[in-house]
């Protein structure tokens, strides 16, 4: 397949036969930054737990437009990829990965997880490994209905959350206002408060949603890490002060010991999670949490937790690279993160 690559970091480290291919054991690691975007900030987190372990680490992004994403351009090399749902995705990243050597693929965003952790055992037979939970993970974070269905199963606080259709056929009783959300949905798009059957009805026409009672009370994102074996390490909630585009913008971490529960008991629960997961939770005025939504990937307020001392990036590559494990759940409560703009300039 003939796809587009750009280059990047000029006196960077070379790139190709004088790399050392990202196998167990060794010092030097190859990896894919998959449907890089924005995240320069996660880019930046690998880079500096590389430095942390003496690693020579090289790091590939891709993405639909590579020209266009400030992570493409921070990498050492870029390549341009087709749509992650579309089914040119997954031989394409194979054949990057397999001329590139790569021994390490993070995605980012929830559209290709599901194609990555179908496809695991195909880069498995290249050499790469692809940081993503089992499949059936993926799939029930992936869809809102399941996701309620699972927590409500597993014992886990959560909001009664129904099918839109459940309700317009009066099979259910929840009482208007509600969250309505798209079933597939993610970085908040088409989320709405309903007040009225109208607005649903319009709502039936565009894609499968869900209703949701709506949780009042403080906002929380806790990341979670677990490790090759499936085992939680780490957990380590941050407040969303305030919320842009479906991003925190301003975070603090925050120890609670209702928080820590709910987490461990979540991780004690998830069958199949590899790597970096998150999940999103309101407080209420008596300190109870409700969970109401999973992502099966880095949080996109991965860098506050980084900081705090989660440093999922330095341990997933310690993993990759054969060296002792040192994850823990040891991080720092109460640093605050205050987001800003930046800018890429070529």
């Amino acid at each position: 397949m003939d796809l587009a690559t750009t280059s990047h970091r000029e006196g960077s480290a070379l790139l190709g036969t004088e790399m050392e291919q990202g196998t167990p054991g060794g010092r030097s690691l190859r990896m894919m930054l998959s449907s890089a975007g924005r995240r320069v900030s996660l880019l930046r987190s690998f880079r500096e737990a590389a430095g942390a372990l003496g690693a020579d680490l090289t790091i590939f992004a891709c993405d639909m437009t590579p020209e266009w994403s400030p992570a493409c351009m921070e990498a050492d090399k870029a390549f341009a990829a087709p749509p992650a749902e579309s089914g040119e995705f997954i031989p394409a990243m194979l054949d990057i990965c397999k001329g590139e050597q790569i021994g390490l693929v993070v995605p980012t965003i929830d559209t290709e997880l599901l194609a990555y952790s179908q496809a695991r055992d195909q880069f498995s037979a290249i050499g790469c490994h692809v940081a993503v939970s089992d499949e059936p993970l993926v799939q029930m974070a992936r869809d809102k209905l399941a996701t309620a269905t699972f927590l409500a199963q597993a014992g886990l606080p959560s909001p009664r959350t129904i099918a839109l259709e459940e309700f317009l056929d009066g099979a259910a009783n929840l009482t208007l206002p509600l969250l309505a959300k798209p079933r597939h949905g993610s970085s908040s798009r088409g989320i709405m408060m309903v007040h009225d059957r109208e607005q649903l009805l319009g709502l039936k026409k565009a894609e499968p949603y869900i209703l949701q009672e709506y949780l009042h009370g403080r906002e929380f994102t806790i990341s979670l890490y677990f490790d090759q074996e499936g085992a939680l390490k780490c957990a380590i909630p941050h407040e969303r002060l305030r919320v842009r585009s479906g991003e925190v913008e301003k975070g603090i971490t925050v120890r609670d010991r209702a928080l820590q529960d709910v987490a461990w008991r979540l991780g004690e629960s998830l069958q199949g999670a590899r790597g970096a997961l998150c999940f999103q939770v309101r407080v209420d005025a008596s300190g109870a949490p409700s969970i109401f939504e999973i992502n099966a990937r880095f949080g996109g307020g991965y860098p506050l937790a980084h900081q705090a001392g989660a440093r999922f990036a330095l341990w997933m590559l310690e993993e990759r690279l054969g060296l002792p494990k040192t994850a823990d759940d040891g991080w720092r409560d109460g640093v605050l993160m205050l987001r800003f703009d930046d800018a890429v300039f070529v």
